[in-house]
């Protein structure tokens, strides 16, 4: 839905004016004079000529109702308030869109009580067909309740500038942050160049923020909103009026291969258009990107919308998030944290402050959004707020804004409220090397939630710092799996409770080579207690198994089940033998050749831990295979 424009209001107000002329006639000559200088946008000029008419002619109320439109385009909105006043001083029966006016200069500057009795006015006595005045003061009407309400109901809020560690005397903004919380990149603008900086945290101290890379910054064009994945390998940004440009303002990548960044391309089409695409935000496995987008299909002017990476590698037809988040009127900055369910964003469409105000939302199981939840009073105001992001911890949010400090724009950080706070989650930060020569290795690191059965995260290490970083929300059950050609895979659970609330796992992965005689443990095989029939949450690992037979077809195993010494031995053997031969028989569906596989339950025989306690007795009790020949 457009906004309505000064052209516009103004047109009904000199329509209205037409028979209620002054009988000055210097007044009336400065108002007819000012409507040249408005009809070329020159607001001083009509401002001033307004002015000298309502001096020549006090009791000119329709000189006043137009000053105080022009001052509340220009958003002097306490001017504009001013005017009208005086304006309604004067009686009479004005045009039902001077209250329109009126309420919107009052909710614009704060004065919400005000604001609504003139909308409420307005809304009585409006007997236009124009449905985007009436649809506008309804919502105006909501947000002018919302505001009385927040203002009685005040959230903690005490930001915090992020120092001269972080801001300068340029324009800081647009901040995201890595998922361990030590990378924050951001935009500066440098005498009208809009470039990212980016920052580490060493010793809780940020570092001096340095120019990210040549090979994304520019300086012929401006690099503009900005998301970095958890691990911060990737680099998703936006770039405007490019040469590769589908439309003026498009979505770019760059990868991040050991410790350069790669030439950023464009997205293309389906994410990239003829309209304006920006703001991109992306999910923590680099699956799903959100973005806000102009282009025809939306619920309003500027919406969100999301497009998931394929199999193929290509991305899906854009999909609108629907009535759900989006208004007819306007969404911006998206921010998925990467607990991957909590999404803050900026709208002016749902009930709240007047302007753009910051909202969360939460998805569930199915990925259905719930009604979003202002921020509330006074994290947002009367004035625009957006670009909120939320530090992993889910503790702090980070936006830019205006109010004083090192520039004209800095960085704030502030405690969000514990009712607006995403899913907690930790990370696994590590290294992949060879175990022998200890060198770092391109590998595979892949993380699935088992009780879902969707993939987490997957990506390569580089052969440069055979580093990763994966996330993983609080309350999930994950396998976690390394996998490089030529070595046996590393395999590992997280089932992750409360307790591992900002309690990351730092590992370092030391693959080794398929050799006869190596021997691991299937961290992700699962059976009920005495039983052998294999658990849907074993699927991940057994077609892991299965890939690196097929993989390496000279490879034979031994597949060999274990148990504590709890029990009867007997019972604990062939217990053992059964959950082994169920992990064979999976690989015989998955036409691996028997002659390669063999199985063997070895009960309680060949503990790896000492069964004194349970956690001790829990690790015997395992699945494992061993290179028989290769």
């Amino acid at each position: 839905m457009k906004k309505t424009t000064l052209l516009l209001f103004l047109y009904f107000i000199i329509q209205a004016v037409s028979a209620q002329n002054s009988t000055v006639k210097k007044a009336q000559a400065n108002f007819d004079k000012a409507q040249e200088f408005l009809s070329a946008d020159n607001y001083d000029q009509a401002i001033t000529l307004l002015q000298d008419a309502i001096k020549a002619d006090p009791g000119f109320q329709y000189a006043f109702i137009q000053l105080a439109d022009i001052n509340r385009r220009l958003k002097s909105y306490d001017l504009a308030k001013q005017n009208y006043t005086a304006a309604l001083a004067l009686g009479g029966n004005p045009e039902p869109r001077v209250y329109y006016g009126f309420a919107e200069a009052g909710i614009f500057s704060g004065d919400y009580g005000n604001a609504l009795k003139n909308i409420n006015q307005f809304i009585r006595t409006y007997k236009g067909t124009d449905p985007d005045f009436m649809n506008r003061a309804k919502k105006y009407l909501k947000d002018c309740e919302f505001a009385i309400e927040a203002l009685k109901h005040p959230v903690k809020y005490e930001p915090i500038n992020m120092g001269a560690e972080i801001n300068s005397k340029y324009r800081d903004y647009f901040p995201s942050i890595t998922a361990d919380g030590t990378q924050l990149i951001f935009s500066r603008n440098i005498e009208g160049n809009e470039d990212f900086f980016t920052s580490t945290l060493r010793d809780k101290t940020w570092s001096k923020p340095i120019p990210l890379s040549d090979k994304i910054n520019t300086s012929k064009y401006n690099e503009g909103a900005q998301s970095i994945t958890p691990d911060g390998l990737y680099l998703f940004f936006t770039g405007c009026n490019r040469p590769d440009g589908l439309g003026r303002c498009d979505i770019y990548v760059s990868h991040k291969d050991g410790k350069e960044w790669g030439e950023p391309f464009n997205l293309g089409a389906p994410i990239n258009s003829p309209y304006w695409e920006s703001q991109p935000a992306i999910s923590p496995d680099g699956g799903t990107l959100y973005f806000v987008s102009n282009r025809p299909g939306g619920v309003g002017g500027y919406d969100i919308w999301k497009s998931s990476l394929k199999a193929d590698g290509y991305w899906s037809i854009p999909e609108n998030l629907g009535p759900e988040i989006n208004t007819p009127y306007d969404e911006h900055t998206p921010f998925l944290h990467p607990d991957g369910k909590t999404l803050y964003f900026s709208s002016d469409g749902w009930p709240g402050m007047g302007n753009k105000d910051i909202f969360m939302s939460r998805a569930d199981e199915n990925g259905k959004w719930s009604k979003p939840e202002n921020l509330g009073y006074p994290i947002n105001t009367f004035n625009e707020e957006t670009g909120l992001i939320v530090t992993p911890d889910g503790s702090s949010g980070l936006f830019s804004s205006l109010k004083g400090g090192f520039g004209d724009m800095d960085i704030y950080q502030f405690k969000i409220p514990q009712n607006k706070k995403p899913q907690p989650i930790t990370y696994v930060k590590g290294i992949v090397t060879d175990k022998e020569s200890k060198s770092f290795l391109e590998a595979s690191v892949q993380v699935v939630n088992l009780k879902t059965g969707k993939i987490a995260y997957n990506d390569m290490t580089s052969k440069e710092t055979g580093d990763f970083l994966v996330v993983m929300p609080i309350g999930g059950n994950y396998a976690f799996n390394v996998i490089a050609n030529g070595y046996l895979f590393y395999s590992e659970n997280y089932q992750l409770d409360s307790a591992y609330i900002n309690k990351p796992f730092l590992v370092e992965v030391h693959l080794e080579k398929l050799t006869a005689g190596k021997n691991m443990v299937l961290k992700n095989i699962f059976f009920n207690t005495n039983e052998y029939a294999l658990l849907p949450a074993s699927l991940t690992e057994l077609s892991t198994l299965k890939d690196l037979l097929k993989n390496n077809a000279r490879l034979h195993i031994e597949i060999q089940g274990h148990t504590d010494n709890v029990g009867n031995d007997l019972q604990n053997e062939k217990l053992s033998l059964q959950r082994a031969k169920a992990v064979y028989d999976y690989l015989i569906e998955a036409d691996i050749d028997r002659e390669r596989l063999t199985f063997k339950g070895y009960g309680k025989t060949k503990p790896i831990a000492p069964n004194d306690t349970e956690a001790q007795r829990r690790q015997n009790r395992r699945t494992s295979f061993v290179v028989t020949k290769i």
